[in-house]
């Protein structure tokens, strides 16, 4: 949330020709009763899958039809949310205690819309992290329908842990995953859950129908594009010449009456690796948020790194 907004993705798409790009949770009453065209909004990042927060199933079918209507290829229900906030409102993480409201969800979604409709969960929640739990979670949603589940393959902790500790403290159990996979093969099974490098996702890739990054992405973008080159063999794009598409994008949204900040953020771990990367991210992070911020942010940040000068030698040494 607050990071795989319509800007990121973008930059995303140029990276990745390929990749199943995923919006970051909206619940359903921003779509229905808030600035739907704000959160609907998007451009060039298909094949994408628009991910809901919810728990009534009339609410949730109103907002897939919305979904799709904008042009998105998937619908996603998150049912792996620990954050108190969205506990509050009864969705994320906490619906796993109810798999048959969850079922009611899913059907109501699927029968309102064409593209397909996909939910994301942990194996658990709290003390209920047995295998078994997590198997009559999957059937219940497998025999209203459903066929691609995305697996955070940790169970959350509802209270006293933070959504960032929700990412690290409960353990992986992968095994999980796996043994789901062989007793419902018809069904498709993405992992989710501390994969982190290029080398992590290439020992993992073959274990399942697929696999889904979010923080490692988010602070190191163009590891994307190496996994886009390890899956699909597509060629490394340069990663200025990436960077200079992203800057005319971010002039014409500049011309919308965007503000820097929200499309230069998506940057600060752009070059992570490279020599004057530090320096990058100090100078964007201190003069993004300034009134009047312009695309001089960026090209400043860029000359007071000398980060592309770098790059370069880097690729020639």
């Amino acid at each position: 949330m607050g990071c795989t907004d319509r800007h990121f993705r973008f930059l995303l798409r140029l990276l990745s020709p390929n990749a199943m790009l995923y919006s970051e949770m909206i619940v359903t009453g921003a779509l229905l009763y808030g600035e739907k065209e704000k959160f609907l909004n998007h451009s060039n990042d298909a094949p994408c899958s628009f991910q809901l927060g919810g728990s009534d199933p009339k609410e949730l079918a109103m907002a897939a039809t919305l979904i799709e209507q904008a042009g998105y290829q998937e619908v996603n229900l998150n049912c792996g949310c620990p954050s108190d906030r969205v506990q509050v409102g009864g969705i994320g993480a906490c619906l796993m205690a109810k798999p048959e409201l969850v079922a009611d969800c899913f059907q109501a979604m699927s029968s309102a819309v064409d593209i397909p409709v996909t939910v994301k969960t942990r194996i658990g929640i709290d003390n209920n992290e047995d295998y078994h739990f997590f198997k009559h979670f999957i059937l219940t949603l497998y025999e209203a329908g459903c066929r691609t589940f995305i697996i955070h393959a940790r169970k959350a902790i509802l209270k006293g842990l933070t959504p960032k500790e929700n990412r690290e403290i409960p353990p992986l159990k992968y095994h999980y995953v796996y043994q789901v996979m062989e007793e419902l093969p018809d069904a498709t099974f993405i992992l989710n859950g501390g994969i982190r490098t290029l080398e992590e996702f290439v020992k993992l890739k073959n274990q399942t129908d697929g696999l889904m990054l979010g923080r490692a992405i988010y602070s190191n973008p163009y590891l994307l594009a190496h996994l886009e080159n390890a899956i699909f063999s597509t060629p490394l794009p340069s990663q200025l010449a990436i960077l200079g598409e992203f800057r005319s994008y971010i002039i014409r949204q500049l011309d919308n009456r965007v503000a820097v900040k929200h499309m230069v953020k998506h940057l600060l771990g752009y070059f992570t690796g490279i020599r004057g990367a530090k320096q990058f991210r100090r100078h964007l992070s201190t003069h993004m948020f300034e009134d009047g911020a312009s695309i001089n942010v960026l090209d400043n940040a860029l000359k007071a790194s000398n980060v592309t000068e770098n790059l370069i030698h880097e690729a020639f040494s």
